[in-house]
This record gives C-alpha cells, sequence and structure tokens, in this order.
C-alpha cells in the first residue's frame, strides 16, 4: 500500500512541477512568479526525495513519466491547484502513519508541510485574481 501511494506522490509531483511551470508564465506579476516559482521548485525537491526513497524501497525508479497539458487560465488552474494541494496534503498525512522506514518520514514530513503552504499561496492567488 505504500508503495502504491508513494508512486502516486511521484507521479502527482511531477505533473505538479510542470503545471506551476505553465501558471507561472500566465503572470508579469513579480509577486505571484515568486510563489509560483517557489511552488514549482518544491514540487522538483518533493520528486526528487520520493524518487530516492522509492529507489530504497524497491531498488528502482519511477519511470515514463507523463508531462501534464499545459495551464491556460490562471484562475482556473489556481482553483485546481489548490484541491491538489489539499489533496496532497492528506494523502501524506496518510502515509505518515504507513512509513515502512524511519528515511520515508523526513520526506513525507517536509512535502506535507509544503503542500499546506502552497494551499495558502495558491489561495490567495486565486482570490485575487
Amino acid at each position: 500500500m505504500f508503495i502504491e501511494k508513494l508512486k502516486m506522490a511521484i507521479e502527482n509531483e511531477y505533473h505538479d512541477y510542470y503545471f506551476y511551470r505553465s501558471m507561472y508564465i500566465l503572470t508579469d506579476d513579480p509577486y505571484w512568479q515568486g510563489f509560483i516559482q517557489h511552488i514549482y521548485e518544491d514540487e522538483k525537491s518533493h520528486y526528487e526525495m520520493f524518487q530516492q526513497l522509492y529507489y530504497m524501497l524497491t531498488g528502482a525508479f519511477v519511470q515514463n513519466l507523463n508531462k501534464p497539458e499545459p495551464c491556460f487560465d490562471l484562475k482556473a488552474c489556481a482553483k485546481e491547484a489548490l484541491k491538489g494541494e489539499l489533496d496532497a496534503t492528506e494523502m501524506y498525512k496518510e502515509m505518515l502513519l504507513q512509513i515502512p522506514i524511519q528515511q520515508a518520514y523526513a520526506p513525507l514530513f517536509i512535502a506535507m508541510q509544503d503542500e499546506m503552504e502552497h494551499a495558502i499561496r495558491v489561495s490567495t492567488i486565486y482570490n485575487a485574481l
């Protein structure tokens, strides 16, 4: 169960990295760009941490990941992103209760905290538009 959720988390973080990169170019406001850049850099970090953890547990990396369709409407994408961030927070909370090795704790805790922060940032963008 944990491995399947970890694989899903890797796929989601990969997706989110590219999704936020496409959101970034939809605004020329440096304030919002800073929020979005912070998020996509975190998502890349989560992806890398989770891949490393997956390798520790399975001896392989998750491969052949698909990039998402780019974002075209900032407000619609912020609304979609908010749901994704809150869903990720819940999934990581559940995974924390199932960790099979101690080394899984730090990446999951960091990602869970970051996803809550991302939800605040995305909500702020959405409400300002």
